[in-house]
């Protein structure tokens, strides 16, 4: 669909043809006894009239009519106008009355769908207040053709398209490490190269299958219901080696990799595999096998916490460990209202911002600020939310070390353009590894948290001026040597920051950066081979949503086209098939309370963000095109709006809040 801009053809004068268009270049396939027309049934028709309005000016459409009546919704300037007409046979020109008031030096023209059905429109003129009655619907002798600008259902197809590819790619990537599972257990292998031959808890569990899980879920219910919760029973049935804690399989001798039990190797992969993994997809789908699976490696961990603290005993000495574990039991604590998952949080917290000789940036000389040490900030400021909602005088005596911490990393740890640097002694304020962290955003969403909390405005202002910087000066900045997993992982914190801050350049810049990743993606479906795969697909995944507002389509298939945007309040959302299609139309939830039970929304790593959410407890006026709006419960959207389109044929929806 496109819109139209209809231009001045002569000079403002009485009695003069001040404006003409027809709408041919918008049929594409539509024309009715020799004139081409647009079905508003297919989307809006927008134009601009390039002339200042005046009094006596006059209006006219060339509307269509098969013998009945039909009508638009037609908003003039910003007002609305009612319009109905038919009952003749063919095209007829006639006028829509202006508004009073228009003002300005021209003004917009809206045509919608509307009751009692979708309409058929033709041209446009505007005329003098002597001006001729059209008669006819050819240009007048020497008008010249109108330019053609996108509409906002140009707009909407786009981005469903965009939505459509990643979903499709996801799709190919699931397939194509299908492929390469061992065909005994089914278990995909760590990699395609030297580690082919086992499956493992800190790559092929935490960053591959748990994307591959979601992908299902959304692409194909039958292998998310079959094949992929399959792969979940096998590996807890075969992994588990002390209590549900995850070790190597290897699938030729079929049993563990390594022969001796590792209990640091083992916690490891388990923090690995419940905060990257298990807890997105909880996050996500909310109590599941895989939510199950998750507790009970937490609970495995902390049971088998080697490392004693006067606070304590906490799982690790290693920061990315203790940094996973503060996030997800700090969520924890919420989504399960344990107490005991915060104290454990807790300990850890403790242990970093009060032990004399643990500090991160006082008393260490290497903090890394990219994906192995960002996770060190995010957990503390994950674990100072907790706390701040749960016990707050425990918060007040992390505040100033925490500070501390965050202040440092900010004075040395970013460049001019606010982006962080891979590793820096804090003490000294040397770089100690050259390069930009693709972590920037996972470090960011820590600073925002806290802004969130405490209102520290240089910590929001870090985000920013990161995001304001990322189109001018790092369209194709090479994360990581330009893998797919580092653009992945960059244009996530994007995704993640641009959710809560709007800075332009930032979508422009999300796209680029999404392209360059999918022109990674092999045809087998493989992207390069690792299990850095996940990522790309998790990233893909997180784009398509934001294409979609939070919205999705069951079941899915591969020619389905839905793309959403926010209007205000209101949700604006296109649906279109190369076939015949019905099922259901799906909103996101404020997962975050519904799944989570958090307090508030606040950016976390992984995290897939929510976008237009419908409240069970508020009720939507809902309207399609051609049809009346209709009023339903947010619990009724929650459930799945039944839909059926026709091959072809766009469906328009607009979904508005009561009182919104």
């Amino acid at each position: 669909m496109r819109a139209i801009v209809v231009v001045a053809l002569a000079a403002s004068g009485v009695g003069q043809e001040l404006a003409w268009s027809d709408l041919g270049p918008l049929a594409e396939r539509d024309a009715y006894r020799g004139v081409a027309y647009r079905f508003l049934g297919d989307g809006e028709v927008r134009a601009w009239i390039d002339i200042a309005p005046a009094p006596g000016q006059r209006l006219w459409l060339l509307w269509g009519s098969k013998g009945d009546e039909r009508g638009a919704e037609v908003i003039v300037g910003g007002v609305a106008v009612p319009w109905r007409g038919g009952g003749w046979d063919g095209f007829r020109w006639r006028e829509l009355s202006l508004p009073k008031g228009l003002g300005g030096d021209g003004f917009e023209i809206e045509l919608r769908s509307a009751a009692p059905r979708p309409g058929f429109v033709a041209g446009l003129r505007l005329c003098g207040p002597d001006g001729p009655v059209p008669t006819d619907p050819t240009p007048p002798p020497g008008s010249e053709r109108v330019r053609l600008l996108p509409s906002r259902d140009d707009a909407l197809r786009a981005r469903g398209e965009q939505a459509n590819e990643a979903l499709r790619r996801c799709r190919d990537y699931v397939r194509g490490w299908l492929a390469h599972a061992d065909p005994e257990t089914g278990l995909i292998p760590r990699n395609l190269s030297d580690g082919r031959g086992y499956w493992n808890g800190r790559d092929a569990a935490a960053d591959n299958y748990p994307f591959m899980v979601l992908t299902a879920a959304w692409t194909d219910r039958a292998l998310f219901e079959g094949r992929m919760l399959d792969m979940l029973r096998t590996e807890t049935r075969l992994t588990s080696r002390v209590g549900a804690l995850p070790d190597d399989w290897s699938f030729a001798t079929r049993s563990f990799r390594h022969a001796e039990v590792d209990l640091d190797r083992l916690v490891f992969d388990g923090s690995e595999y419940v905060k990257d993994g298990l807890m997105p997809l909880t996050e996500w789908l909310g109590p599941s096998p895989w939510s199950e699976r998750m507790l009970a490696i937490v609970d495995s961990i902390l049971e088998h916490a080697p490392i004693d603290t006067p606070y304590g005993r906490i799982p690790s000495t290693n920061g990315e460990v203790n940094g996973e574990m503060m996030q997800v039991l700090g969520r924890l604590s919420f989504m399960t209202g344990e107490q005991g998952y915060l104290e454990a949080a807790a300990r850890i917290a403790d242990h970093y911002l009060l032990e004399p000789g643990h500090h991160p940036s006082r008393d260490a000389d290497r903090l890394p600020l990219r994906d192995h040490g960002c996770e060190l900030i995010s957990g503390l400021t994950e674990v100072y939310l907790a706390c701040r909602f749960r016990t707050p005088e425990r918060a007040a005596a992390w505040r100033e070390p925490l500070r501390g911490l965050l202040d440092r990393v900010l004075e040395i740890g970013r460049n001019e353009h606010g982006l962080f640097y891979n590793l820096v002694d804090p003490r000294s304020g040397r770089v100690l590894r050259g390069g930009l962290s693709d972590n920037w955003g996972y470090d960011l969403n820590g600073f925002y948290t806290v802004w969130l909390l405490d209102g520290t405005e240089s910590y929001r202002d870090a985000a920013r001026l990161a995001m304001s910087n990322l189109l001018p000066h790092y369209l194709a900045y090479p994360w990581e040597g330009s893998g797919a997993d580092g653009i992945a992982d960059s244009v996530e914190g994007a995704i993640n920051l641009s959710q809560r801050e709007q800075v332009a350049g930032v979508d422009e810049w999300i796209d680029a950066n999404i392209a360059r990743m999918f022109a990674i993606q092999r045809p087998d479906g493989i992207v390069e081979g690792w299990h850095g795969d996940g990522n790309f697909a998790r990233t893909a995944l997180m784009w398509a949503a934001a294409k979609q507002q939070g919205a999705s389509l069951q079941p899915w298939r591969a020619d389905l086209v839905l793309g959403a945007a926010r209007d205000g309040p209101a949700l604006d959302l296109l649906l279109e098939s190369d076939w015949d299609w019905s099922g259901a139309l799906r909103f996101d939830a404020p997962r975050h309370r519904t799944v989570m039970h958090l307090p508030l929304d606040y950016p976390r790593i992984n995290q897939f963000p929510e976008w237009f959410t419908i409240d069970a407890g508020r009720r939507y006026t809902v309207t399609s095109t051609g049809t009346a709006p209709r009023e339903l419960s947010g619990t009724e959207l929650l459930a799945g709006l039944p839909v059926a389109l026709r091959a072809h044929r766009a469906l328009r929806l607009r979904v508005v809040p009561a009182g919104g």
